[in-house]
């Protein structure tokens, strides 16, 4: 028993000593200095009795002594002048050995120089050319070699003890970014990783080495690859592979339970340090990551720079990733507009560190008086509305709420768009808008048809300096409610996963990806517009719930259960992005499309809309969504108790 004490206490010692060790603080640079200054000189002694030995003799013009201070004053100014003691040693680099070469080599030149300098004026030289090489060659080969010594040393003792408890990895890549991300790993303290070798589709490199370490061709499975090697991990980091190539690998992995990581290009790293805190595990969001969208920053900031920018619902996933991409564009303000008081807190302390003006403003879209006193204080040039209901089976259980946020809401704002001159209005909608089968996608169908005909009755009547546009998109993977962070958790709670039925498809887009876009149509839109997104191909999703568990590291059926739980009230097995009776133009991006859709009246779509509004202060919900299907005649209501009101 007293042993293990004894042992347990020396684990405790050893840790708290490396602990000290990593924080202890840098040597101070006249340290640094002064131990260069002893390495010349021993350097400078070396070659005294290495040239004293050989049938070399000196001048007599001065002695040891004399010529040893010339060379350490030499010496002192070029250290001064590149700066060598400046380096951290324990972390010394290939540019903190080369300017130890300018240093040193200077020194070699400024004391060649005076010595031919004294023999043309005096006739006799200070030094021994070859002696004087020698001192340079000595001199620099001395203090390279004292900084490596330190940070072999400094690496090794920190990696003492802890190589039992690392997961062996592999990298898969032989790029610049692949030899980064090592250095990275092989710095990282605490460590996790030891990193075992390297992986490339390339068969040029099969025979080379990267650190010591061999490099596999991928012309085999990568588990025997991993088998071969000892390791437990792959984590991808070749900027070469082009999409369908990264995918295959994905698959490979997910088929043969490989554990998959992965880590942001090159260009988003700002040190090593960083670069080992953003290795992750390989997400759902990583496959759907397509080519890069190029937006056309020009006209987004000419539509944005040193505006007044208003997002609704700024507190949520779309709004506040579009606060976040407005900001790079240099508005004069952001106005951050939600009822969430937690999370819209949580986005201004984000954005604290911005030097740009946000003004957190906690209202409801739905209470017009409130949102009028923000208009009339603020004057928003620009307006990203983004507030909205979106969970279906809630507002089939709730309409008249989806009437007074989707639609309230949506008419408050653009009515006051349009009074205080808002230079352009963006209403984001959804996909569950076109052909209805439920009351959220209805009520953002109902608001869809409002803007545009209130922007189309406006550009008639020459009244209006607003242009409405709006973006219709699908699944935005990740955001608040998505099915993917469900699954997630419904994952590391050791499952089941549940999904509604086994044939149900989606699109999805990633966050970003869908707000770069709302940017760019914002800025095309002419006004009365509606946009629509490229979506890519739809997904199954229990595929989608099959490879998020295999990426979990879990095997689908067996350590993660799925169960069919029947469709919610409102939910199609897919959506679609245009109406029956819709058509689709072009535009100069090519993921953007307009939709071309029949237009309502304004007058009488206003008069629709106002006793909707009506219906649900009445709390009528029957009534209600007979209302909705008649201002949506598509509103074909599914697994709903509203089915009934369809014919």
């Amino acid at each position: 028993m007293k042993s293990n004490k004894t042992s347990h206490k020396s684990i405790f010692s050893d840790l708290f000593l490396k602990d000290k060790i990593l924080h202890f603080g840098y040597l101070p640079r006249w340290i640094i200095f002064s131990i260069d200054i002893f390495i010349v000189i021993f350097a400078n002694i070396v070659t005294y009795f290495l040239i004293t030995h050989l049938t070399y003799k000196y001048y007599n013009t001065l002695d040891l002594t004399g010529r040893t201070i010339i060379i350490l004053v030499t010496q002192s100014f070029f250290f001064f002048a590149f700066k060598t003691y400046a380096g951290i040693i324990r972390h010394s680099t290939l540019n903190d050995g080369y300017n130890l070469f300018k240093a040193t080599f200077s020194s070699f030149l400024a004391l060649s120089a005076l010595n031919y300098i004294h023999f043309y004026k005096a006739g006799t030289k200070i030094f021994l050319m070859p002696a004087l090489f020698l001192t340079f060659l000595f001199s620099f080969i001395f203090l390279l070699f004292f900084r490596i010594v330190v940070k072999v040393l400094y690496q090794v003792y920190l990696d003492s003890g802890n190589q039992n408890n690392l997961e062996n990895i592999v990298i898969y890549g032989t790029d610049s970014n692949a030899i980064s991300l090592a250095n990275a790993i092989n710095a990282e303290y605490p460590k996790r990783y030891k990193l075992v070798g390297f992986a490339d589709n390339s068969k040029k490199n099969e025979t080379k080495q990267i650190l010591g370490l061999p490099i596999y061709h991928h012309n085999q499975n990568v588990k025997s690859i991993l088998n071969d090697l000892n390791a437990e991990l792959l984590i991808l980091s070749n900027n070469g592979l082009s999409k369908n190539e990264q995918l295959a690998l994905v698959d490979e992995c997910l088929e043969n339970n490989v554990k998959l990581l992965t880590i942001p290009v090159i260009s988003d790293w700002n040190s090593q340090k960083n670069i080992s805190k953003r290795i992750k595990t390989f997400e759902i969001q990583d496959l759907l990551n397509r080519d890069e969208i190029v937006l056309d920053n020009f006209k987004i900031s000419n539509k944005v720079s040193n505006k007044v920018i208003l997002i609704t619902g700024a507190a949520g996933s779309i709004g506040s990733e579009i606060v976040r991409q407005v900001i790079h564009f240099s508005p004069s303000k952001i106005i951050l507009l939600d009822q969430a008081e937690t999370p819209l807190h949580q986005l201004t302390l984000e954005l604290n560190q911005i030097n740009l003006e946000i003004i957190p403003v906690i209202v409801d879209v739905r209470n017009k008086e409130q949102l009028e006193n923000v208009f009339e204080q603020y004057e928003p040039e620009f307006v990203f509305h983004a507030a909205a209901y979106k969970h279906v089976p809630l507002m089939e259980k709730n309409p008249n709420q989806a009437v007074f946020t989707n639609v309230l809401g949506s008419k408050n704002l653009a009515d006051l768009a349009v009074k205080y001159k808002v230079e352009r209005f963006v209403l984001i909608s959804t996909d569950k808008a076109v052909n209805p089968s439920n009351i959220m996608g209805a009520s953002k169908r109902i608001a869809e048809k409002y803007v545009q005909s209130l922007s189309i009755y406006l550009d008639q009547m020459g009244e209006s300096s607003t242009k409405f546009i709006t973006t219709r998109f699908g699944n935005v993977l990740g955001s608040n409610g998505s099915v993917v962070p469900l699954f997630k958790k419904q994952i590391n709670a050791g499952g089941p996963i549940t999904i509604t039925h086994p044939d149900i498809i989606r699109y999805f887009m990633t966050i970003p990806e869908a707000c770069q876009l709302v940017l760019e149509a914002g800025a095309m839109g002419k006004g009365s517009e509606i946009f629509i997104f490229d979506m890519g191909e739809p997904v199954r999703i229990i595929d989608l719930a099959h490879k998020m568990i295999k990426l979990a590291g879990y095997i689908p059926e067996e350590e993660i259960k799925i169960e069919v739980v029947g469709l919610r009230p409102g939910e199609k097995l897919f959506e679609e992005l245009l109406t029956n009776a819709s058509t689709t133009l072009p535009t100069h991006h090519q993921k953007i499309m307009i939709a071309k859709d029949t237009t309502e009246n304004y007058i009488s779509l206003n008069e629709d809309v106002l006793e909707l509004i009506d219906l649900a202060n009445e709390n009528k919900s029957d009534a209600l969504v007979i209302k909705m299907k008649q201002i949506v005649p598509e509103f074909i209501s599914l697994n709903s108790k509203f089915e009934k009101f369809d014919n």
